[in-house]
């Protein structure tokens, strides 16, 4: 989220890790712009941010010139600020997996063609793999997403850009603790396979989502269960563009 407050520190911190496979996280909602307001009117509410409704804005991306000019714009200048970084660029995906809408899939694509990205997050989770694990757990993220999920996969595809085979947290995203990590890494289906989750120090800042329990998947990714179980998986851990 390269408009963010904390973005400065995310890049020093980067730096200091080369190893490390970056993406950028394109945003359209629910946070700052990279662009002015007053260029991007049509995305942003009355106090500069994106705006949080997501089903309007996306028909108006959807059949609107103006608008999809300001959200092609404002997506230019996202990688832009990336690329100014001088980090390596491994793959793009959006918040909100907004980038499931063709019309914004399609601008990720061309731009991430253009800087340099390999690949993109198409955010398809095996419902089997879930409910192997908790069969009480709600397949609906499946069951809405698969469609689009096929029709992103298929334009990576076209574009001659990777994208994961599979998506691992979706159904229990804010909440990847370490029995549902540990759980994943000894049910892990075929193919290149990104697990998704949301660390941080704490549980209230800026912009945080509501009962999301961000130190339990910090705490979860470094729980030496989970890394054990990890290595016994035999994968071999790597960024979504070396698939």
């Amino acid at each position: 989220m390269v408009a963010s407050p904390a973005a400065a520190d995310a890049v020093r911190r980067a730096r200091a890790m080369p190893d490390l496979r970056l993406g950028l996280h394109v945003v359209l909602v629910e946070a700052r712009p990279a662009l002015p307001p007053e260029r991007i009117p049509d995305l942003v509410r009355a106090d500069g941010y994106f705006r949080t409704d997501m089903g309007r804005l996306a028909c108006g991306i959807a059949f609107r010139p103006r608008v999809r000019a300001q959200m092609a714009a404002e997506i230019a200048a996202q990688f832009e600020m990336f690329a100014a970084t001088g980090l390596p660029f491994d793959h793009v995906d959006a918040h909100k997996h907004f980038h499931l809408h063709p019309v914004i899939a399609r601008e990720l694509i061309a731009n991430g063609k253009k800087f340099g990205a390999r690949a993109i997050r198409v955010p398809a989770e095996p419902a089997t793999v879930v409910r192997a694990i908790d069969p009480a757990a709600a397949a609906l993220a499946p069951r809405l997403l698969a469609q689009w999920a096929r029709v992103l996969r298929a334009q990576a595809r076209r574009a001659g850009m990777a994208a994961p085979d599979a998506v691992l947290g979706l159904a229990w995203s804010g909440a990847m603790t370490r029995e549902r990590i540990k759980s994943l890494l000894e049910n892990l289906p075929p193919g290149l396979v990104e697990i998704y989750t949301h660390p941080a120090t704490t549980n209230v800042f800026s912009g945080h989502a509501s009962g999301y329990r961000y130190t339990d998947e910090l705490a979860a990714l470094t729980d030496p269960g989970c890394v054990a179980a990890m290595r016994a998986s035999g994968r071999r851990l790597g960024g979504l563009g070396d698939g």
